[in-house]
This record gives C-alpha cells, sequence and structure tokens, in this order.
C-alpha cells in the first residue's frame, strides 16, 4: 500500500519527469504524429463513410450535404486543436479534459471526464483492431472464421511494441502512418484534376443503399450526420494527454504535434467530401466510400491496393494511441490516490508497463467478447471522447475568466463555442445509439466515477492510520521476539538465527513435530550444537506445517506483552536459476503495509516488490519484508 495519499507527496516520491534525462526513449515532433495521431488518422477510413450513410437516408439530395456537414466538422476540429493547444501550455503534465477538470471544475467533474477517457481509449483499441482485421478479411474471405485469432494477434504485436518504450512505437509506426498520410493525400490531388471517375470497377456489381430522393433535408437528419461524422475527431486529444512523454522543449513539440495533426486530419477529410461531390459517389453495400474514391482517383491499379493495403494496417495499428495516452492519464489518476499506485510506476524506456498491460488484458476482453465483430463495438465509439471534448471546453472557458490574460474574451468564446457544439453531438450520439448499446456506456461512466472514488477512500483511510503529514514521535527500542522456524540443522539454520539474533531481544527457534525419532534427533543434534537459542517443539498428527506454527505465534502473542513478534524465515535463493551460493551477511528490512482486507490488495504500489527484486538480483543480501496490517 502507498505511503501517501496526497499528490503533492506522491509526486515528490514519484515525480513525473523521473528519468527525464534519458531522451532517447521520449518523442520528438514527428515521433508523436506517428505515435499518438493513428486514430485520428484512421477515423478518415470511416469518417466521411459515415456522413454519407446517414445522409443517403435522404438520397442524392441528402448527399449533396456532405461538403457542408464536413466543414462543420472540420471547424470544429479547428476548435479542438486551438483549445488543445491551449490545454498542452497550460497543463504541461498531461491529463487532457482531466487535468482542466480537475484545475477548474471539481473533482468529481474531473473524475467523469478521466472515466469518459478510460472507456474511449479502451473502445479505440477494440474497434481499431477489429476494423482492420475486418478490411482484412473483406480482401482474404477464408480468413473470416479466424478473425479473432486474427484480432488478438494484432493486438499483442501492439502491445509487445508498446513494452519496449513509446518511442519505439514511434518507430515502427511511422512508416504506415506516412504510406498512409501520403496516399489519402494523392487521392485528394489526383481527383481534383478529374472531371469523371477514371474507374468505377469497385463499386461494379455492389448494391446501391441510397435511398428515394427527397426534396428537403430536416435537421435532425443534419446533426445525426455531424454526430456520425464527428467520430473522426477521436484521437484528437491524446496528444494533450500524452505531453509528459515528448522530448524537451515538451510543450512546443507537443504543440507542433497537436497542429500538424489538425491540419492533415482536416484537409483530409474536406478534401474527401469534395472528391464525394465531384464524382456523385453513393454508398454501396461490401465496398467502403475510401475505395470507392481510391478507385476513381488512382484507378484500379497499384495505387489502389497500395491505399487498400495502407488503410488495412492503419486500422490494425491504430490502437497504439490508446497506449500513448491512456498509461499517461492513468499515472496522473494514481497519483492523485484514484487509481492504484502501481499504475504510476515506470519500467525501463519510460514504460508505465502496469497500464500497458491493463489496456492489453481489457481489450483482449472486448474483442473475445464482440467475437471480433466491428458493429457490435462501433455503437460505443466515440460518446466518452465527446464527454471529456465537452468538460474540457467548458474547463478551458473557466480558465479564461480565472486568468483573464490579453484575448481571454475571444478565446473563452471560441471554447464555448466548442462545448456548445460537442455538447450537441454528445447528445445526439447517445440518444441515436442508445438502443444500439450506448446505454451500456451510459452505466459504465458513474460506476467508474464511483471506482475512482473509493480508491480515494481506501487511501485516505490508510492515510491516517500511517500517520501521514504529522511529526511522528521519538524512535524508541521495543521488547521484540523474533521466531525462526527450523526443520534440520544446517548453514541456512545458523545464518537465519544470527540474523534474528541481531533483529530481536529474544529468539525461539521451532520445529512443527511430525514423527518422534525425527524429533528426537533434531532435539539431540540440538543440544549438541548448543546455538543459545531454546528449540520449541509443536507436535502436530495432522502433518500441518503453517498452521501449527500461526496457532504457537498467535498463543505467544496473547500470553506475552511484546511490541513486536516477528517471524524470519530463512530461505535458499539461487543466484541463478539452476543454482545460488547462500551469503547472508548483509541484510535489508523492507516495511510495507499488508491490507486489512482481500479487496484493497490491488492498491498497494509494489515498491516493496520493485526493491526486492532489485536486490535479489544485484545483490548477495537478505531481504526480510516487514509487512504492517492496516
Amino acid at each position: 500500500m502507498s505511503d501517501t495519499t496526497t499528490p503533492a507527496v506522491t509526486a515528490e516520491l514519484e515525480p513525473p519527469d523521473a528519468g527525464a534525462g534519458d531522451e532517447r526513449h521520449r518523442l520528438t515532433a514527428m515521433g508523436g504524429l506517428a505515435a499518438l495521431s493513428l486514430d485520428a488518422m484512421a477515423s478518415v477510413a470511416y469518417g466521411p463513410e459515415s456522413i454519407v450513410l446517414v445522409l443517403a437516408a435522404a438520397g442524392a439530395y441528402g448527399l449533396g450535404f456532405t461538403l457542408p456537414v464536413t466543414v462543420a466538422i472540420a471547424v470544429l476540429l479547428a476548435v479542438l486543436v486551438a483549445s488543445y493547444r491551449q490545454v498542452i501550455a497550460a497543463f504541461p503534465d498531461g491529463g487532457g479534459s482531466y487535468a482542466v477538470a480537475k484545475a477548474h471544475l471539481g473533482r468529481r467533474t474531473a473524475l467523469t471526464a478521466a472515466a469518459s477517457l478510460v472507456i474511449d481509449y479502451v473502445l479505440n483499441v477494440a474497434v481499431s483492431v477489429t476494423a482492420g482485421v475486418a478490411a482484412l478479411t473483406s480482401a482474404v474471405p477464408g480468413l473470416y472464421d479466424d478473425r479473432v485469432w486474427l484480432c488478438l494477434g494484432v493486438l499483442a504485436l501492439v502491445t509487445a511494441v508498446n513494452l519496449r518504450g513509446i518511442a519505439e512505437s514511434a518507430r515502427w509506426f511511422m512508416v504506415p502512418t506516412a504510406v498512409f498520410v501520403l496516399s489519402i493525400l494523392a487521392i485528394v490531388v489526383v481527383g481534383l484534376f478529374r472531371d469523371a471517375p477514371v474507374s468505377t470497377e469497385a463499386a461494379a456489381g455492389h448494391a446501391s443503399v441510397l435511398a428515394g430522393n427527397a426534396t428537403a433535408v430536416g435537421a435532425l437528419l443534419l446533426l445525426k450526420a455531424f454526430a456520425a461524422g464527428c467520430s473522426a475527431l477521436t484521437g484528437v486529444e491524446a496528444v494533450a494527454n500524452a505531453v509528459p512523454s515528448f522530448r524537451t522543449p515538451r510543450v512546443k513539440r507537443a504543440q507542433h504535434t497537436e497542429v500538424a495533426l489538425g491540419a492533415l486530419l482536416g484537409v483530409m477529410l474536406i478534401g474527401l467530401a469534395v472528391l464525394i461531390g465531384r464524382f456523385h459517389l453513393q454508398p454501396v453495400e461490401g465496398v467502403t466510400v475510401l475505395a470507392q474514391l481510391a478507385d476513381a482517383s488512382l484507378g484500379h491499379g497499384v495505387g489502389f491496393f497500395v491505399v487498400q493495403f495502407a488503410t488495412v494496417v492503419l486500422l490494425g495499428l491504430a490502437a497504439n494511441t490508446s497506449f500513448g495516452g491512456l498509461p499517461v492519464l492513468m499515472d496522473l489518476l494514481a497519483r492523485d490516490n484514484h487509481l492504484p499506485h502501481v499504475f504510476a510506476l515506470r519500467a525501463d524506456r519510460q514504460v508505465h508497463r502496469h497500464g500497458v498491460l491493463f489496456l492489453a488484458v481489457v481489450s483482449a476482453g472486448l474483442l473475445v467478447g464482440s467475437g471480433g465483430d466491428v458493429n457490435s463495438l462501433v455503437p460505443l465509439f466515440s460518446i466518452g471522447v465527446f464527454v471529456g471534448f465537452t468538460i474540457c471546453q467548458v474547463g478551458m472557458v473557466r480558465h479564461w475568466f480565472r486568468g483573464r490574460p490579453d484575448g481571454w474574451r475571444w478565446k473563452a468564446l471560441l471554447n464555448g463555442f466548442g462545448a456548445l457544439l460537442t455538447g450537441v453531438a454528445t447528445l445526439v450520439v447517445t440518444g441515436t445509439k442508445f438502443t444500439e448499446g450506448a446505454w451500456g456506456i451510459v452505466v459504465a461512466l458513474p460506476l467508474l466515477v464511483l471506482l475512482f472514488e473509493a480508491i480515494h477512500r481506501s487511501y485516505a483511510r490508510i492515510g491516517e492510520r500511517l500517520e501521514l503529514g504529522r511529526v511522528p514521535g521519538a524512535v524508541t527500542r521495543r521488547r521484540s521476539l523474533v521466531v525462526v522456524p527450523v526443520t534440520a540443522i544446517t548453514r541456512l539454520t545458523r545464518d537465519g538465527l544470527s540474523a534474528a539474533l541481531s533483529l530481536g531481544d529474544e529468539v525461539l527457534a521451532v520445529t512443527v513435530v511430525h514423527e518422534r525419532a525425527q524429533a528426537e534427533a533434531l532435539r539431540r543434534d540440538w543440544e549438541l550444537w548448543q546455538p543459545g537459542v531454546p528449540l520449541v517443539e509443536i507436535p502436530d498428527d495432522h502433518r500441518r506445517l503453517g498452521r501449527p506454527i500461526a496457532d504457537f505465534v498467535n498463543e505467544l502473542g496473547a500470553e506475552h506483552a511484546y511490541d513486536r513478534l516477528t517471524v524470519l524465515i530463512p530461505e535458499v535463493e539461487p543466484a541463478h536459476w539452476w543454482e545460488r551460493p547462500l551469503q547472508n551477511r548483509l541484510t535489508v528490512l523492507i516495511p510495507e503495509v499488508e491490507p486489512a482486507h482481500w479487496w484493497e490488495r490491488p492498491l498497494q504500489n509494489r515498491r516493496g516488490v520493485v526493491i526486492d527484486r532489485a536486490l535479489r538480483r544485484h545483490t548477495d543480501a537478505v531481504v526480510c519484508r516487514m509487512r504492517m496490517r492496516m
């Protein structure tokens, strides 16, 4: 259990920039674009299609509104990029909407933002992986029955790369990202110079899903199209959440990455929308809108297949955005005592290993539970991120009103307009997809907030028992008894008793008697050896070991007023996996808190385990872990 209950103390023990000297394992601006923008970039593959599918309900007349709706989304994108650029500067420790809400909107609102981001990050992994595998199985139908195993394989690959560090993942994913972006830009540029589609082979033989022509398009349909297309904005917040992952100067590099992401995403979305109107494309069953655009601009040749392959790869790897953002967010939540402190520990290469593994395990459960079907996960997607968007925008309005820097009114107006847009999108998406699974998000959000608060209360209670924040009394010597279980007279027994004599005022050696002959032999050898420590025999007819010793220790505690009663168990630990000579010359005592309840055990920060493992691996010291029941 952690020995801290306040963010300030936690930050002192584990500063956000711990290990900042090793800049090699942090992101450059280009590396950040590759590692943290995959989610947003991949949304180009399904964002425009989501708009077209909604507007198709109004026929060809409805499709004419594709460009205006996309422009509205691009305006919102610009607002979000400008806002998150300010968030990066104001909150360089990362956290995005959680950090903003925590500073300006209160703890409960901040936890709501954090819960929405956690849900969105987990769903992003599941949706990205299943969408990528779905694109692959569409091209190779024979793999359809193995889609769950393919999903788990892709997830394992992304997890393994991220366990090597976020900078390492950026290097791996930079080439696929560049190929995809260049492919989309090629579609747009080449398509703008064509008066008609160069090929329609991709859509040939596929039934159109276009409804009958309408003469008017209602506001509700436009709102639904806008909300559906806003799925292309997921991932915009990832850079602001992962600012600590960038190299120095972190703020400038993160801001450059955010602007580059917004500019590329906006150009691609508007360019594709222009081509949809220019080529009068209609949605058809079994072929994506992006595939039709590639066919129309580049022809049904090498360019077409490069786009398809790049889309498959990027969709499969878009989960990497979550692996870059969620562990940093969980680190901040752990420092604020809303998650187990183990999520604040960093391994080599600046990896939040426990956060990465948590995300992988939960996402794997979603993949298996959904059977690798992307359609069962999409209705849950994007709701969480819009809640976070809205909270962040409202928080930034409060930020400007409190600080009142130069030009604060225009900045507050911009964020207020963004909050209005994202708030409307949140309501529309939740309402239209409630019966399709969005109700699960509505239930999960408050449950996660309650979980965060329960963890915080547990840490507060334990901190009170540990008297954190108060000056403790003087260090005093206490009467103590050390009990050493023995089974035979060996060097291990000698070193165990030597360590016990150095730790306690009194030492008792105890042995559990199962066979009389064996007990008499041990008693005779003990009298010949004369170690200066009495041997107590505990008879047991059931051939047990642990329970008789536990009962004996309880009896000692009840009969004698010892301030501390310690059980020291001497063990042999090999230096190598096959053997290690025992050299007990130095003893390290690690005090730890042991939770009183089983459900509090995951809240332990595991620092004792980390120190124990390092000492056993790199020294010959005897490691004693003293647990205090709280």
